[in-house]
């Protein structure tokens, strides 16, 4: 820290040798977005030995080394609000929350508060960090608006840089929960097929030749009707991964609205319910403290929603 600004070490991966430098930063800082990014190499804020670089589309080299001055951030104009948290683990540099379904994690476009965002405001008394920027201050990940569970935030700076190379080094054990359509066989195995944004739909999350590598490690835990219970263990994490990869074999999240083609039988199940998400649970998340070096564990059970289709879809 330099008069309010962060400096972050960028080192390009060998996989993103001749990439433009804006996508391989973004790739070796995975706090920070490819735009966040453009913004601040035009501004003169990314230097190689000492001098600025001003080019986002200049081909980047494996190896090359990077700062990256990172200002602090302006006033967050988020509102701080009395939002109730289930909180997992606390101290004064992080905080592990359990998320119930239908919390939409920072603001955006269509979602301004009432966010997982406003709520850490409120509850941390604005004590996030600011790497994320201003609109998502403490945010090191998310999980999708309607999948419930586990997630870490950072308090300061320090914090946040020391989880962010953890998710980029791939060492964060997480697992999820998930309700699927049929039953896997073989009931083990890996998906291992790169993700991007479809050239199709904007919108949705496609296997893409070329995208950034995803891995999904499945386990059958129970057989339900026409139905599996699934734990899936994520190596890397990225946007749908989860629900990407099992629609790709066949086996669809239950209720996915996006990703998910239901049957007929499980149609029936999921009105009778009212049950209106893709069943899935963040449902495991350990990762070491970046500040105390003790490695933390935690683990939330499914919530009542789910626990109801299980029931119901149970043999």
């Amino acid at each position: 820290m330099d008069r309010g600004v962060s400096i972050i070490q960028a080192t390009i991966a060998p996989a993103a040798d001749t990439w433009r430098l804006d996508r391989a930063l973004a790739d070796a800082v995975p706090t920070l977005s490819r735009e966040r990014l453009k913004v601040l190499i035009n501004a003169g804020q990314v230097t190689r030995e000492g001098l600025a670089v001003r080019d986002p589309a200049r081909r980047a080299a494996a190896g090359e080394v990077y700062n990256v001055a990172v200002p602090a951030p302006t006033p967050a104009h988020n509102e701080p609000q009395d939002i109730p948290l289930v909180v997992a683990y606390e101290d004064e540099h992080l905080i592990v929350i359990d998320k119930p379904a239908g919390l939409v994690v920072h603001p955006a476009a269509g979602n301004l508060d009432g966010t997982l965002v406003n709520a850490l405001l409120h509850h941390c008394g604005g004590s996030l960090s600011g790497i994320g920027g201003v609109a998502r201050p403490g945010i090191v990940h998310r999980i999708d608006k309607d999948t419930s569970g586990l997630m870490v935030a950072a308090k300061t700076d320090r914090t946040h840089e020391g989880l962010a190379k953890q998710f980029a080094a791939h060492t964060i054990d997480r697992r999820y929960k998930a309700i699927v359509g049929g039953r896997p066989m073989p009931p083990a195995g890996t998906v291992d097929a790169p993700l991007a944004r479809s050239p199709h739909n904007r919108k949705k999350v496609a296997i893409v030749a070329g995208g950034k590598r995803a891995v999904t490690h499945y386990r059958t835990e129970h057989l339900l009707r026409d139905a599996a219970l699934v734990e899936c263990r994520l190596e890397t994490g990225r946007t749908h991964q989860v629900r990407v990869h099992m629609a790709s074999i066949g086996h669809a999240l239950l209720g996915d609205p996006v990703y998910g083609r239901t049957k007929p039988v499980h149609k029936r199940q999921l009105d009778e319910l009212s049950f209106r998400r893709q069943a899935l649970h963040a449902a495991r998340l350990g990762f070491v403290h970046p500040i105390t070096s003790t490695a933390l564990s935690f683990e939330s059970a499914m919530p009542a929603d789910m626990q109801e289709l299980f029931s119901q879809l149970d043999v």
